[in-house]
Parts: structure tokens; sequence; C-alpha cells
């Protein structure tokens, strides 16, 4: 690794003024440091902000008919939280299939919803490929290897996936980011602006994720689909919430933020849950996609994860 500058600020408006140019948030390190190590970035960051050494970051507690999760948790204490698993099922089970044990105890919540794409053009050591999320003029994928990448289309000229396995689990249960500036609905948290991940501004931080209680009889799934059980970025993952006559089920890996299937939700909301209604929903979820010349199996994965996470939600 080169040289940079390290600020360990004690305070979050501390840390948002440390975020000049070409600065990154240290939380976890799980991302951020395979980046720098491996170059992928057109300029190497000049300075690492250390979010550990703010107090009171890291909590898990329900009050007011929501719950408050600190963006410092890790993803081991979500896995295993009582209360998550018993109100909030799908964030738990995201969670905990979240890469490996020791990674879950290092990386956070805010961490997994901000890190930065899998693409393996963008992530390819040395900035060998001067891609569209980078600012150039390319994406690689469309006349390269294409498997894991979107199939409902291109944002601004780019068809890199979010790969974060609680994303689409905090859009299902409707949550809330929030920042030391706002707060954002996390339907529109991932709205891309290339080169970035999310709608984060300069300076802005995630200090708190905030999710409604979902009322009574209404359950929630997620399910995901790798190559490996461990340690793997989703092909496709998937949650569901279900209950009330409405549902939101939500997709992931399969475009440039978490995809909300629209067409599943309609299919299935009011209706009782049955193998031939989670069916219909599941190919209702995937009449829009698209696929680019290697992965046209993706489409197939994602019609069955929405069946799967609907009737885990019987």
């Amino acid at each position: 690794m080169r040289s940079f500058t390290l600020v360990q600020p004690t305070t979050i408006a501390q840390a948002s003024a440390a975020l000049k140019a070409n600065s990154y948030v240290l939380s976890g390190g799980t991302d951020l440091l395979d980046t720098m190590k491996d170059e992928i970035l057109p300029t190497y960051p000049v300075t690492i902000v250390n979010l550990n050494k703010i107090p009171n970051m890291s909590y898990i507690t329900e009050s007011g008919g929501v719950l408050k999760i600190g963006a410092m948790t890790v993803l081991e204490d979500i896995a295993t939280s009582s209360l998550v698993n018993t109100k909030y099922t799908a964030l738990a089970q995201a969670a905990a299939r979240t890469a490996s044990p020791h990674l879950r105890e290092m990386g956070t919540l805010a961490g997994n919803i901000c890190q930065m794409n899998r693409c393996w053009f963008f992530r390819y050591p040395d900035n060998r490929y001067f891609c569209i999320r980078k600012g150039g003029t390319t994406c690689f994928a469309i006349a390269g290897d294409n498997r894991y990448h979107a199939i409902f289309g291109m944002v601004k000229a780019c068809f890199a996936v979010n790969c974060s396995d609680t994303a689409p689990a905090l859009m299902a249960m409707k949550a809330n980011i929030v920042t030391n500036q706002r707060t954002i609905p996390s339907e529109s948290f991932w709205d891309m602006v290339v080169p970035g991940s999310t709608t984060l501004a300069a300076g802005e931080i995630v200090t708190e994720i905030q999710i409604p209680t979902p009322a009574a009889g209404v359950k929630s799934a997620f399910l995901k689909f790798a190559i490996r059980k461990s340690i793997d970025f989703p092909v496709v993952n998937c949650a569901a919430m279900i209950g009330g006559g409405a549902a939101s089920i939500v997709l992931n890996a399969v475009y440039n933020k978490p995809y909300r299937a629209t067409g599943a939700e309609t299919s299935i909301a009011g209706k009782a849950i049955t193998t031939a209604s989670a069916d219909a929903a599941g190919a209702a979820g995937v009449t829009s996609a698209v696929a680019l010349p290697y992965n046209k199996y993706k489409i197939q994965i994602a019609k069955t994860l929405i069946k799967r996470c609907i009737l885990a939600c019987a």
C-alpha cells in the first residue's frame, strides 16, 4: 500500500470536516483496504477517515415502533440479535449470509450498504480498465465477460450491480438511512451518481439505520444464491416482507441498486401464499428482465428466489 494520511476523529462533525477530495471513510475496512491494496481507483486515496474512535456508534435498540441500528454495528451482532431475528427476520438472515464469520465480526452495517460494486472490470488491479464508474467512457462488461452483471438494464451506460446482502432486506422493510445531514428513504439511497454507488454527498456520513416495526402477522425472509455458501458475494439475492394485504419484494445483484420486483408484489399482495401463487409471483417479478450474452441464467435464479422467499413468509 502507498502512503496516506490517517485521520481519527472523535465526533461525526470532525469526521465530516476531514472528508476532503479523494478521502474515504474507514469503518470495518473489509472493502476499503482491498480496494487500496489492489489500487483499483484512478487516483490513490489521500486521506482515510477512521470512524472507530467515535463513541456510541454501535447499538441495536427498539423504541417508538422503530428499530434503530448504529452505523458501526457489526454484521455478526445483527445476525445473532434475538430482537432482529424475531421481528426483522430478513435483515438477520441477510447479515448471517454475508461473507465469512471473521468478516462479519469486522464488517459494519453502514459499510455493507456503502461498499463499492464487485464488477471485475472495475475491480481489476492497477486500474487496468478505466470504466464508466471511474469517469471513463466505456462499460467493458458489454462486450466482455458479463455473467454476473445486470439483468434489468444499464444505468448511465453501466451494467455493474449492487452486491450488498443487507441492502435488499433494508429496502423490503422500508428502512431509512440516517446521516449527519438528512434522513434518506432506502428506496432512494442507492440512486447511483457516477462514480459512486450511493446518494451520499461530500462530507455526508451514515450514522444510523431505522426500520419501522412490522405489524403483527407480517413476516419477512431473505435468500441468497452464491457460488459458495460461505465468503462469497451474491449471484442473486432476494428479500420479502409480506402480510396485512401487502407485499414488498426486493432483488439484488441484478441491477445497479436493489431492485423492487413490483410485478411480484402486485401478483402476491392480498392473496393466500401457495406454491402456485408464489410461482406466479416469481414469474411476474422478472417479466422486464433482459439478459446480456452470458447471464441469462440469472433470470431463472431471480424467479426462483422470489418464489422461495414468498413461501418462507407463509
